[in-house]
């Protein structure tokens, strides 16, 4: 029961559930997932599309397995070969991780500040952020309180609190019921049962769950169960079935909504059907894969299914369950799972049910990044950690979805959204966003459910948080110096405007550098001209990357979307303006509700043959330019 799911609510909170084994399963929350921006161009595709289209061009005989190189993870990248030599995260400075300090002490700040009034409830009692780059974990804070509310009247919204004496602080290794962060662990298992040849990505469910049947379910892929395209509904009350049988019963009933393969809905179904499809073709239960196949292997000691009860002082309390607004009357939830259904079915389900702490999913978060090893333990392939983080919803723009993972979504990762960015939230107020084009990762755990789901609405710690961390990862320039900046404000916009100059030739050209990262379709930067400095016209240009290849051509003078994290060549003809005076500038604008990592300008010249008519960098001209909005960074 996160935040997400476009095609409306996840009903239910995050609860407990025992071993399906082969029988039956269940769903998790509710909320809302946040708007999409639009289907814009979403910048250059990254490799894992190509891949993704190669394995869905082998239909339903894919097996996954197969598909796999026999020898992957033999050789893997310089991360990959520190990991196998058994390397572990660390504590380390911001300096050491490769972060700017300040900008990274500004993401704990923005954690804080959600203590408050948000706007007019706290929007959670305390949380715990985690952030690091490379093997170092540069920022690891506490703030709030795990325990705060004994009781809550939804007749007055008054809460009752706990005695002063009887809180429990928040702490760095406070145990946090991960809530949907658990269908990652689900996902993983899954893909790992691909690795050994058990299971096959593209093949209908009901080849492993004969039960798996009826109105159209039989269509219904391991792969869709992985990616929400099955078509199933977002969710059902299993917490209103007295017995395991007549839940089972209510998961065999269920229908398609639509088609599978024909729509992207978020649902809790999905997991649980695959939770069922695991421990059949195991013989084992969910809880069990779990610890034997990830948890154990990689050391995260504080990482499972149904704490026991002398972990509950270490454990972040949830919510005053009671109805109307929970499907139960438990009152305080506290060292068991809060979703209702998950609860239902004993405490391990495959959409709910895991707890752990922000350094055991730092931890996950690393194994992922250096291709599925950690301190020289390897859970999965490189192969098949790529698809994880593979678009295989590339026909339904803005949900795009790997296996498991969700991707590219900047209503809760922020400005750390990328095409390559992976991650996924849950309802209980946790999230875990990595990104290997920086190779960083974000961890934020709040008992935003505590003392009541009604409190909170949306991300919006998420993505400042986020936002703060992407600062952090700074962006240099070749000669090391400043460039001009644009920053990343919420509907920021501003211009940086050239002197007027008169090219005498028409083979005048405009020149820079540019480096950009805005949401597609909600921001962009502008190259403008004007005749008088008052009516702007676009000035179509070409990029050209640092890395090389084939220039691109912007013939709306605008450009946005995700840029490669990298520098670009910006080249403008000016031969309209031949003879005459021109005003040149650069607009940038954020017109969305979120924001990109922003948009750098540096080294602008204006020259044609034999002459140099604008130099950036000689200190008379570079005193003439006029900067709205634009600002001077070396990070």
């Amino acid at each position: 029961m996160e935040d997400h799911g476009a095609a409306g609510r996840r009903v239910a909170a995050e609860a407990s559930a025992a071993p399906l084994g082969g029988t039956g399963g269940v769903p998790d929350g509710h909320g809302s997932r946040a708007p999409q921006g639009p289907a814009a161009a979403r910048g250059p595709g990254p490799s894992r599309r190509r891949l993704a289209g190669r394995l869905l061009w082998l239909g339903g005989v894919l097996a996954l397995h197969a598909a796999l190189p026999g020898a992957a993870g033999a050789a893997g990248g310089a991360a990959e070969r520190r990991a196998l030599r058994g390397l572990r995260l660390r504590y380390g400075s911001a300096r050491q991780a490769g972060l700017v300090e300040r900008h990274l002490e500004a993401a704990a700040d923005e954690a804080r500040r959600f203590l408050g009034p948000s706007p007019e409830h706290p929007y959670y009692a305390g949380a715990v952020v985690l952030a690091g780059r490379g093997r170092t974990v540069a920022l690891h804070r506490a703030m709030g309180e795990a325990v705060r509310y004994a009781d809550y009247d939804g007749r007055t919204d008054r809460v009752r609190e706990f005695p002063a004496a009887q809180r429990i602080p928040m702490t760095e290794d406070t145990v946090f019921d991960l809530a949907s962060l658990t269908k990652l662990f689900t996902s993983l298992i899954a893909v790992q049962q691909m690795e050994r040849g058990n299971l096959e990505l593209e093949a209908p469910v009901d080849r492993y769950l004969p039960e798996f049947t009826g109105g159209g379910k039989e269509l219904i892929t391991v792969r869709q169960l992985l990616t929400h395209t099955s078509g199933l509904r977002s969710w059902a009350p299993f917490y209103q079935q007295s017995s395991r049988e007549g839940q089972v019963r209510l998961l065999w009933s269920v229908r398609p909504q639509e088609a599978p393969g024909s729509v992207y809905r978020y649902s809790d179904l999905n997991l649980i059907a695959l939770q069922l499809l695991l421990e059949r073709i195991t013989g084992h239960t969910l809880d069990l894969l779990l610890q034997d196949e990830i948890t154990a292997p990689l050391g995260m000691h504080r990482t499972r299914y149904r704490p026991p009860l002398s972990w509950r002082r270490v454990t972040a309390a949830t919510e005053v369950q009671r109805p109307p607004w929970s499907g139960l009357d438990r009152g305080l939830v506290w060292g068991e799972v809060h979703d209702e259904n998950a609860h239902a079915l004993g405490g391990v389900a495959g959409h709910a049910g895991v707890f752990g702490t922000a350094w055991d999913l730092a931890v996950l978060a690393r194994t992922l990044l250096d291709g599925g090893v950690y301190a020289g333990r390897r859970i999965l392939r490189p192969a098949s950690v790529e698809l994880l983080f593979t678009d295989f919803n590339t026909a339904f723009p803005g949900d795009d979805h790997g296996l498991g993972f969700e991707l590219y979504q900047h209503w809760y990762m922020g400005a750390m959204a990328t095409p390559h960015s992976a991650g996924h939230t849950g309802f209980t107020g946790t999230s875990l966003v990595l990104d290997p084009s920086t190779d960083s990762f974000l961890v934020l755990l709040g008992n935003s459910v505590h003392p009541v789901r009604t409190w909170r609405a949306g991300s919006a710690p998420r993505v400042a948080v986020g936002n703060r961390f992407a600062r952090a990862v700074p962006v240099r320039t070749k000669h090391g110096g400043p460039a001009w900046y644009s920053g990343m404000e919420t509907g920021g916009s501003g211009t940086l405007t050239l002197p007027p100059l008169t090219p005498a030739t028409g083979a005048a050209r405009l020149r820079c550098a540019v480096w950009w990262d805005t949401v597609p379709g909600e921001g962009a930067f502008h190259l403008e001209a004007s005749a008088d400095g008052e009516s702007w016209e676009p000035l179509p240009f070409s990029t050209l990357r640092s890395t090389g290849g084939t220039p691109e051509q912007w013939p709306r003078g605008s450009a946005g979307g995700w840029s490669g994290r990298i520098w670009h060549r910006l080249d403008a003809p000016l031969g309209a303006w031949a003879g005459r005076p021109v005003h040149l500038r650069f607009r940038h604008a954020a017109t969305g509700r979120y924001v990109g990592r922003g948009v750098y300008v540096d080294v602008v010249r204006v020259a044609e043959p034999g002459r140099l008519l604008f130099a950036e960098d000689r200190p008379a001209d570079a005193s003439r330019i006029e900067a709205a909005g634009w600002t001077r960074s070396t990070d």
